[in-house]
């Protein structure tokens, strides 16, 4: 009877075990990001000076494969040891009486080409500049010598409260507009480096694409974890797999609140019925797609939801974006489903101005790095987008005026170390 007990002993061992391996991904490899782009003069140099595009990125060896723990960790603590930058809060009126804020900070050291240069940074879903993730971005990005504008959602900062019966949508891109507006106004000098994290990444490829106006003193856009097409997106939202109907509620009950924490605002004063909006649908609603039917699509004067989606995507505008792109996802981000990403790689399979980078693991917004069990305070992500920023300000330097990085042939490879 012992020797029966110690085999089933071992048994579930090796059973938990397998499942922890499992779970972990513990025996998924590391590797460079595949890189898709087009062989140009620029792709070249920016490959060459960048080596975070082409080196392997190693997440924590005992979590850091799964893409969940990543995406949770990031989630719920944003980022490790997040410093407390120093900015000031601008508030911008809007024509339709909205109040579009955003935190300034300045550099904290001369950029290494000596000029001005600024960071014009839009946040994820609900998201703001006193994120976790957002204040270790902005710390590194101030230390190398870049003045950051980091939008504020309308709506998303608890203790500002709205002016107007709107807040921020998936790509509404009036408030971001208005900061670089602001910027460009203020500073007559100074170039920027457009960085959208995840929602934000939408908003800032819409706005870059709507009018090409929009991109005049644009050096680079960044790009991290966007889904680019919210219609595309709302389906696989409604699957299990990836655990991601689960995120959905989360994310729903999140917008839930911030769109009651501003009830008044949106529906008082008969407001509710004129947008013919139903609240008892809000409070009892479990996915992104029931509150924005029921309530945001309402709001902003959509007929469906389907219009609501078309027009709020940036897949619609992405091709008319035509200054250095890098788009960022990671392959076990279990926000952005798999399909999403032929999006990215056909724009960069087209487009000489385009790199999409994709990394094996990452998750959502997380790209920690570190050795075992603990994570680095800065992630892959914060180095990259760094690294590819002061790699286009060398290139806009230093290059000959007949380097225009002219199409010359196009791959799909996964990079090297």
């Amino acid at each position: 009877m012992p020797a029966m007990f110690d085999g089933v002993k071992l048994a579930a061992v090796a059973t938990v075990l397998y499942i922890i391996v499992r779970c972990l991904n513990l025996k998924s490899p590391t590797a460079p990001p595949e890189l898709t782009y087009q062989d140009t003069a620029l792709n070249r140099f920016l490959l060459k000076s960048c080596s975070q595009l082409t080196k392997e990125y190693v997440p924590p060896l005992l979590w850091g494969k799964s893409g969940h723990l990543q995406t949770a960790l990031y989630g719920k603590l944003g980022r490790v040891s997040s410093p407390h930058p120093s900015g000031i809060r601008k508030y911008l009126p809007m024509q339709d009486g909205a109040t579009a804020t955003f935190d300034l900070f300045e550099p904290l050291k001369d950029h290494q080409t000596g000029d001005d240069i600024t960071m014009v940074i839009c946040p994820g879903i609900g998201n703001h500049s006193e994120k976790h993730y957002i204040r270790t971005f902005v710390d590194y990005a101030q230390k190398d010598g870049y003045r950051c504008a980091v939008l504020n959602h309308l709506g998303a900062l608890p203790n500002i409260e709205l002016t107007s019966p709107r807040m921020f949508t998936y790509g509404c891109t009036w408030e971001f507009a208005a900061m670089v507006g602001y910027i460009k106004r203020t500073y007559l000098q100074t170039q920027l480096v457009v960085v959208g994290f995840s929602l934000g990444g939408n908003i800032v490829c819409k706005f870059l694409g709507e009018n090409r106006v929009n991109q005049e003193r644009v050096l680079c856009c960044v790009s991290v974890c966007q889904g680019y097409s919210a219609l595309r997106a709302q389906e696989t939202f409604l699957q299990w797999d990836q655990f991601r109907r689960f995120y959905n509620f989360l994310m729903a009950d999140n917008m839930k609140k911030i769109i009651l924490s501003h009830r008044h605002s949106l529906f008082g004063d008969g407001l509710l019925k004129k947008v013919d909006a139903d609240l008892s649908r809000l409070y009892i609603a479990t996915s992104l797609m029931q509150i924005d039917d029921n309530i945001m699509r309402k709001l902003h004067g959509h007929s469906s939801l389907k219009e609501y989606y078309e027009k709020e995507s940036c897949v619609h505008y992405i091709h008319n974006v035509d200054v250095p792109l890098l788009l960022v996802n990671s392959a076990d981000d279990p926000l952005v489903h798999d399909s999403l990403l032929a999006i990215p790689r056909t724009l960069a399979a087209k487009k000489p101005n385009v790199i999409f980078a994709l990394t094996l693991h990452g998750g959502h917004l997380g790209f920690f790095e570190g050795d075992v069990l603990f994570p680095q305070p800065l992630t892959w992500m914060d180095k990259v987008i760094v690294g590819f920023a002061n790699t286009m300000c060398q290139w806009e330097k230093q290059k000959p005026p007949c380097q225009s990085g002219l199409l010359t042939g196009s791959s799909c490879i996964e990079a090297k170390a």
